[in-house]
């Protein structure tokens, strides 16, 4: 069912690009990504909501060679190649020392850091306010007209080792980033309708 344009204020070409023609990318033309292009996504995804303010994601771009070579053997043989050819990496982690923060992000509550003391419920609302932050991130690099590869196929205690030895911050998406290239999008799959994913109570 098509909704009317009314229905939102957001113009329909619009929700077309960020929402009904979303895909996952899986090749890039060569076109390098600008640091304003990553500075303008990241500007989009930092003012979207998040409990206490709290914005525990932290975002590593794999630019050059190197540190693309440290990363691609922790991803499955599946992903390796695009995310070699690529023009850009990110990698998405959350912070489990996010509270620290707090005082200057929640200013009005001073004692919220004190709510996180218990390590599993810290690295719970690390991990739940990253991935929401994370479907920030994949709407910002579509807004910015570029195309998102997003990959939950590495090892990420593997990455977390390469990348983030002391333990505070852990992985759990890589993101290719770049212009989409040729045979980029794969077959459109099916979406659930609103009676199968929508109840009342």
């Amino acid at each position: 069912m098509t909704l009317p344009e009314t229905a939102t204020v957001l113009p329909e070409p619009l929700q077309d690009l960020l929402f009904r023609q979303a895909r996952t990318a899986h090749a890039f033309t060569d076109e390098p990504v600008t640091d304003e292009e990553v500075r303008l996504i990241h500007d989009l995804v930092r003012h979207g909501p998040t409990a206490f303010n709290s914005q525990p994601l932290r975002i590593v771009l794999v630019r050059s060679a190197a540190a693309r070579a440290r990363l691609l053997p922790h991803l499955s043989s599946g992903n390796r190649a695009k995310t070699a050819a690529a023009p850009l990496v990110a990698v998405l982690a959350a912070d489990t020392e996010f509270p620290r923060r707090l005082p200057e992000l929640f200013p009005h509550e001073p004692r919220a850091a004190e709510w996180f003391g218990d390590q599993t419920a810290r690295e719970q609302q690390a991990r739940l306010n990253s991935a929401m932050q994370a479907g920030y991130f994949l709407i910002a690099v579509r807004a910015a007209g570029l195309a998102a590869g997003p990959m939950s196929g590495f090892d990420p205690a593997g990455v977390d080792a390469e990348f983030f030895p002391d333990g505070r911050l852990r992985s759990f998406l890589l993101v290719n980033i770049g212009r989409p290239g040729p045979n980029a999008w794969r077959e459109r799959l099916p979406r659930l309708a609103y009676d199968e994913a929508v109840s009342e109570v």
